[in-house]
């Protein structure tokens, strides 16, 4: 992470985020009513600075004040870098050892959470350019690697590796991508591979071939329930390929 800039500097580049990150801004106005994210991430900067100076109370303080205001709770004592938006917010929850680098987007209803009662480091690490999906759980001293994206409402427990897709409860990768040859935030975070969908399709299809090796075998008349399957199963199948 950087952080060779004045507080100014960084709170500048904050609130600059939701033009280039949401086209749904329409003016600058709107930052400051419509984005407790950016309010947030400057609540933060300032706290953080109080609690490095061990001022830890009023830090404390400050970060109360803004989960009041913003409904999202950032822990003075978490590391988070330059250009980290958090996009419509609520929700989210940053633990005290969290750290984020830069250009990170972070949408609603996202844990940066502990698993541990240890007062060592206890809580993930995510690094640049990384996109985490709304409801998202991030949980434990793990690593989050450069340009991964988790998908909306995965619990991640395990390291995810650079450029890497996890999704599911726990998380897993299922989609690895070359490397990044730009230095940006993904925005495309809404394709993912469909695991649901694959496992049912194998099931249905294992099922059919159960059934007709077991009719061959004992000879059985079931036409008349096997048209009303079939039917059944076309129906499946083409909502299945929506």
């Amino acid at each position: 992470m950087t952080s060779d800039i004045s507080l100014w500097q960084k709170i500048k580049e904050d609130f600059g985020l939701p033009k280039k990150n949401d086209p749904a801004l329409n003016s600058n106005f709107e930052v400051f009513f419509n984005y407790p994210g950016v309010w947030a991430i400057f609540y933060y900067r300032i706290a953080n600075i109080l609690y490095k100076k061990n001022f830890t109370k009023l830090a404390r303080f400050i970060s109360g004040i803004s989960q009041i205001f913003t409904n999202i709770d950032i822990h003075p004592g978490c590391n988070i870098g330059r250009r980290v938006f958090i996009d419509h917010g609520f929700g989210v929850v940053i633990g005290q050892t969290s750290v984020i680098h830069d250009d990170v987007l972070i949408y609603q209803g996202v844990t940066l959470g502990g698993v541990s009662l240890s007062h060592g480091k206890r809580h993930p690490t995510i690094q640049s350019f990384t996109t985490i999906g709304a409801g998202a759980k991030i949980l434990g001293n793990i690593t989050v690697g450069k340009h991964a994206k988790i998908g909306a409402n995965s619990v991640v427990v395990g390291d995810v590796k650079a450029n890497c897709t996890a999704i599911g409860v726990p998380a897993k990768v299922v989609r690895e991508k070359r490397s990044s040859k730009k230095d940006e935030i993904s925005l495309d975070h809404h394709i993912l591979p469909d695991v649901s969908k694959e496992m049912f399709t194998y099931l249905i299809k294992r099922v059919a071939i159960l059934e007709h090796a077991i009719k061959e075998q004992e000879n059985i008349d079931v036409s008349k329930e096997d048209k009303e399957l079939e039917h059944i199963y076309k129906k499946f199948l083409s909502v299945m390929k929506q």
